[in-house]
C-alpha cells in the first residue's frame, strides 16, 4: 500500500522553463546579436523598433494621402533544402522578397517589415543566420526591420528545423495606385529577370534533386554557379529598381511572379476581356530551368504555371514608353526583355506562350 502511494505522489524537483525545453536566456542572446543588424535598416519614420511590446512607425509626412499597403508570405519548402544543406544565411531575404515585392506591384514604396521565426530548439547561431538574411532582405529593398517575435516550442519542431513568415507595410498616394483597369490592348509586356527559383517551385524542385540523386546525374554547376547554390539563389529584390522606373514612366500594371508562374500571375493584372501574348524564346531559359524541365520531364506550359521560368517581375507600359521603361530599368541594374503584349482576349487563354 505504501509502495503503491509512493509511487503515485509527484515529484518534488523544481522544473525550470529551460528543464522543459525554452531556453530565456539563449532567446536574449539572439535579440542582441540582431540589433546591430536591424539598426542598419533604419530608415526614417521608425520611431521605437526592436525590444518593445510593439513597434512604431510614422507614415513619413512627403505622402499627400497616404495608402498603406500589406503583404505576408513564407519561404516555403525552400528552407527543407536549408536544413539538409545547412545553407541559412539567404533564406531571410526570400522572406522579406516575397513581400516587399507584392507590396510593390500595387505601386508602393515598402516601410517596413517584421518576422516570425519558429524552431523546437533555438541554436543562436543558425537563428542569427536566418534573420542576418532578413535584414540584408530590409537594407537592398530600404526597409526597416523592426520588430519580430522568436518563438522556442519544444516538441513543435523536429531537431534542426524551424519555420519563417513575415510581413511588410508600404505606402502610396492614393493617386497613384497602380490600378490593372489602365492597361489596355498594344500595351507592351516587360519581363524582369529573376535570380533563379526564387521561393516557389521547391516541391518540384526537391523531387528533381532526388530523381537526380537517384540516377546519379546531379550536375556539380548551374549558370556558372555550384549546384547548391545555384538552387538556393535568392529571391530578387526588385523594390529600389522599379521605384525608380514608377518615378520616371507611367507604368500600368506589375506582376510579381510566385506560385503558379507566368501564366497565373500576370492574369491577376489584366482588366477582363485581354490576354497577354508572350512570345516563346524572347528571354532566355537559364541552365538551372533547363534542368529542372528536363529532370522533371515537363511541358513548356506545366514549367510557365510552376516556375517564374526566369521572369520574376512582369511590368505592363504603353508601347511608346516601353524602350525608354526598359533603359532606366536597365540602368538601374535589372536585365530586361520584351516578351510580349497586350491583346483582346476572345475565347482564349489569359495567357498564351507562343
Amino acid at each position: 500500500m505504501s509502495s503503491s502511494a509512493s509511487s503515485s505522489t509527484p515529484s518534488t524537483t523544481p522544473l525550470s522553463y529551460k528543464d522543459a525545453g525554452v531556453d530565456i536566456d539563449a532567446g536574449d542572446a539572439l535579440i542582441e546579436r540582431i540589433k546591430p543588424l536591424a539598426k542598419k535598416t533604419m530608415r526614417e519614420g521608425v520611431l521605437a523598433g526592436i525590444g518593445g511590446f510593439g513597434a512604431l512607425f510614422e507614415v513619413p509626412k512627403r505622402y499627400q494621402e497616404p495608402v498603406l499597403v500589406s503583404g505576408t508570405d513564407g519561404v516555403g519548402t525552400k528552407l527543407k533544402l536549408a536544413f539538409e544543406w545547412n545553407m541559412h544565411d539567404t533564406v531571410g531575404i526570400d522572406l522579406v522578397a516575397m513581400s516587399v515585392n507584392d507590396v510593390l506591384v500595387q505601386g508602393a514604396e515598402p516601410l517596413f517589415f517584421l518576422d516570425y521565426f519558429a524552431c523546437g530548439k533555438l541554436d543562436i547561431d543558425t537563428a542569427a543566420a536566418v534573420v542576418g538574411g532578413i535584414a540584408k532582405g530590409c537594407e537592398l529593398s530600404g526597409c526597416a526591420l523592426i520588430g519580430g517575435e522568436t518563438a522556442e516550442m519544444p516538441g513543435m519542431y523536429p531537431a534542426g528545423e524551424y519555420d519563417l513568415a513575415g510581413f511588410a507595410v508600404g505606402a502610396v498616394e492614393k493617386s497613384k495606385i497602380l490600378n490593372p483597369q489602365n492597361v489596355t490592348v498594344g500595351d507592351v509586356v516587360l519581363g524582369l529577370a529573376s535570380s533563379g527559383v526564387h521561393s516557389n517551385g521547391f516541391s518540384l524542385v526537391r523531387k528533381c534533386i532526388e530523381r537526380a540523386e537517384a540516377a546519379g546525374n546531379l550536375p556539380e554547376t548551374l549558370d556558372g554557379q555550384p549546384f547548391k547554390q545555384a538552387v538556393m539563389q535568392p529571391t530578387r529584390l526588385y523594390v529600389k529598381t522599379v521605384l525608380t522606373a514608377l518615378a520616371a514612366h507611367p507604368i500600368k500594371a506589375l506582376a510579381h511572379i510566385t506560385g503558379g508562374g507566368l501564366l497565373e500571375n500576370i492574369p491577376r493584372v489584366l482588366p477582363e476581356g485581354t490576354a497577354a501574348h508572350l512570345v516563346k524564346g524572347s528571354w532566355p531559359q537559364t541552365e538551372l530551368f533547363a534542368w529542372l524541365q528536363r529532370t522533371a520531364a515537363i511541358d513548356d506550359t506545366e514549367m510557365n504555371r510552376t516556375f517564374n521560368n526566369g521572369i520574376g517581375m512582369v511590368v505592363i507600359v504603353e508601347a511608346a514608353h516601353a524602350e525608354a521603361t526598359a533603359a532606366t530599368l536597365r540602368a538601374a541594374g535589372e536585365q530586361v526583355f520584351t516578351i510580349g503584349a497586350v491583346a483582346a482576349r476572345g475565347t482564349g487563354a489569359a495567357v498564351t506562350v507562343n
